[in-house]
């Protein structure tokens, strides 16, 4: 009788030792999950909002070729289109004042070649960022065509060549070096991945033989 409550007790004892060695393992677990859901919240949160910001800068690219295109009334009067023989580049050189670039940028100005390139720049780069292909030369593209724009205003000019003052807000960063940081972040970043074309743009097998094409 004796033996038998012995094994009795064991066979009760034994289910108590498993439950309590579980328990600690089954909240490591649980911990580890909630922290892995909460890390890919967080890298979904990112990954959008750097979509939103590619899909806005390219907006800005794509309206400001549309509007010197087309002279919708906004920064370009219909008088002044491309489409109607006007020059997209020649308002913005010849209004040139400040730096040591301003002689070269007046003859620029009205030039057939720059006015394509101009255009073809915010063309090609408003249409990669918004469908999220090419990054990376679109950056580089728009980044050449932010510094051009940069060195034409020349912020550190606290002066015009007419001495009037300049009213430059910042001798260094302004809106062009602002996009054009952007431009390389979001390139860097692969923000064409999310609710953009990005993914399969880079299974393409010339973009796979290519990386500097993503």
């Amino acid at each position: 009788m004796s033996v038998h409550q012995s094994h009795q007790r064991a066979r009760l004892h034994l289910p108590a030792l498993r439950r309590t060695g579980d328990g600690p393992v089954s909240d490591a677990a649980a911990s580890g999950a909630a922290g892995q859901a909460r890390q890919r919240t967080g890298s979904l949160a990112v990954a959008r909002a750097a979509a939103v910001a590619r899909i806005v800068l390219g907006l800005v690219f794509l309206w400001a070729f549309l509007d010197k295109t087309f002279g919708w009334g906004y920064a370009t009067p219909s008088s002044g289109a491309w489409v109607n023989g006007g020059s997209p580049a020649k308002g913005f050189l010849g209004g040139v004042s400040a730096g040591p670039f301003e002689s070269m940028f007046h003859s620029w100005a009205g030039q057939v070649w720059v006015d394509w390139l101009f255009m073809l720049g915010l063309l090609g780069v408003g249409l990669a960022f918004l469908a999220g292909i090419a990054l990376r030369p679109a950056a580089v593209a728009g980044t050449v065509m932010m510094a051009f724009m940069w060195a034409a205003e020349w912020p550190p000019a606290s002066h015009l060549s007419d001495g009037s003052p300049s009213m430059s807000s910042n001798p260094v960063i302004d809106y062009h070096l602002v996009y054009a940081v952007l431009l390389i972040a979001l390139a860097i970043a692969a923000a064409g991945r999310t609710w953009g074309l990005g993914g399969l743009w880079q299974q393409l097998p010339l973009v796979r033989r290519n990386p500097w094409l993503k």
